[in-house]
């Protein structure tokens, strides 16, 4: 791989020291003769300088939420990201907060590898009108808002009809969600070099309670038929209001993202019984 010499680093903004550890690794690849910029995830200066094409490498601090947020940024530019867990969870991250100083210097002679992980293009529609596009790395949710009921949802394969739902939401997610709110309602795991749309009912009343697998390529239409407020959802972020006989419509994004690794492609299976045994969210962990 090439090695970089242009490295934007960011921190998220509500975890404790972490812009001063982005200073550190700032300061460490300045170092080794590596030009630098780094700041705050929602620094807008920063963020210019990487919508421009300043840099090759994108290193974000933080969790599985900074890595979303990180990759929506970064996404659409194909700029490639490192992840360096300073959160709980890390499901995404690729280095531990007290490896970086001994990984970096790999990165640098370019011995690493990237991982390209699928992205979800959302498109919402009310009538003909489109309300709204967004580019997802985890999954597109519709659903039930403050209202404890059911709606009913619509969901079509490729233009054709597939079933209704009455549940409390329908989850399309990628392979990289499925590991997240999908697994969570009790969907499968998917490898994440596939590029498969996976839905999952979340509380399905007296429907489809089984996730099913979309053939690579295909896409979901959701319309959702509520008399009660609805909402949809993309990565986890503020809920957008939708209303009856609006629909939702996912497909295999555009745009790719690449996680640097280090580990070897099997890493995905041998990390994942530690995730699955203990969350470290809870306090718990052994």
């Amino acid at each position: 791989m090439p090695q970089l010499r242009r490295i934007a680093v960011v921190a998220h903004p509500e975890l404790d020291d972490a812009y001063l550890e982005a200073e550190r690794i700032a300061t460490f690849l300045k170092q080794k003769d590596v030009q630098v910029s780094y700041g705050l995830l929602y620094d807008d200066e920063l963020r210019t300088q990487i919508k421009t094409g300043a840099f090759e490498l994108l290193i974000a601090l933080g969790g599985d939420g900074t890595m979303l947020r990180a990759g929506h940024l970064c996404g659409p530019l194909g700029l490639p990201i490192l992840g360096i867990n300073l959160g709980h969870f890390g499901f995404l991250m690729e280095v531990r907060q007290n490896q970086w100083m001994d990984i970096l210097p790999r990165l640098l002679t370019g011995d690493y590898w990237l991982e390209q992980r699928m992205m979800l293009n959302a498109e919402l529609y009310r009538s003909d009108e489109i309300l709204g596009t967004w580019d997802v790395l985890n999954e597109v949710v519709v659903g039930r808002g403050q209202t404890v009921r059911p709606v009913q949802l619509v969901a079509e394969v490729d233009g054709r009809y597939l079933t209704t739902y009455v549940a409390d939401a329908l989850i399309a997610a990628t392979p990289t969600g499925s590991t997240a709110y999908a697994l969570a309602a009790g969907g499968p795991i998917l490898p994440p070099e596939l590029r498969n749309i996976l839905l999952v009912a979340v509380a399905p009343h007296l429907s489809i309670d089984r996730a099913i697998v979309l053939a690579e390529g295909s896409s979901v239409g959701i319309t959702i038929h509520s008399t009660h407020h609805a909402v949809l959802s993309v990565d986890g972020q503020t809920p957008i209001n939708v209303q009856d006989g609006d629909k939702v419509i996912a497909r295999a994004s555009d745009y790719t993202l690449k996680f640097v690794r280090f580990q070897d492609p099997g890493y995905f299976y041998r990390n994942l019984t530690p995730h699955m045994e203990q969350n470290p969210t809870t306090g718990n962990q052994r």
